[in-house]
């Protein structure tokens, strides 16, 4: 019975020994390239916008901003946009409590008021109010159109 106990004992020892055999570290993941809809580039700024009310909602990697000619401005965080197919859809909460949802669609739009065609059709939802116009990236907006 003396012989076996540190038998057993040197066996348990062992079964809870680290394996030394060289192990590889795991390969980092590789950054996902941020969705493309339409052209439109989301990892980088998009502005969406509408008339009738005049609306838009600036879309950043940090957060979402909502502004409208008759209420104050909303900021809500960017918790990245869902793609299916040709829809991306961003659901976020406002500083004002409001529920903001964005969906842009890869269509061509027209605004209604110029001759301007945007490659994204634009549905907001915030609170109470559904709101439809077109979306860009940012920079495409800011370039004047030729005449």
């Amino acid at each position: 019975m003396r012989l076996i106990l540190p038998v057993l004992i040197a066996g348990v020892a062992l079964a809870g020994c680290y394996d030394r055999k060289e192990v590889k570290p795991k390969a980092a993941a590789e950054p996902q390239a941020a969705a493309v809809l339409g052209g439109v580039d989301l990892g980088q700024p998009v502005r969406a916008l509408g008339t009738e009310p005049f609306w838009s909602v600036e879309i950043t990697p940090e957060a979402l901003i909502y502004t409208r000619v008759d209420q104050p401005e909303q900021r809500a965080p960017n918790h990245g946009a869902t793609v299916q197919g040709t829809v991306a859809t961003y659901a976020t909460s406002t500083n004002l409590q409001k529920a903001l949802n964005v969906m842009l669609i890869a269509t061509e739009c027209s605004d209604g008021m110029s001759d301007r065609v945007y490659p994204l059709t634009a549905r907001v939802e915030i609170g109470d109010d559904t709101l439809t116009g077109c979306a860009a990236s940012k920079s495409a907006i800011m370039v004047q159109p030729a005449p």
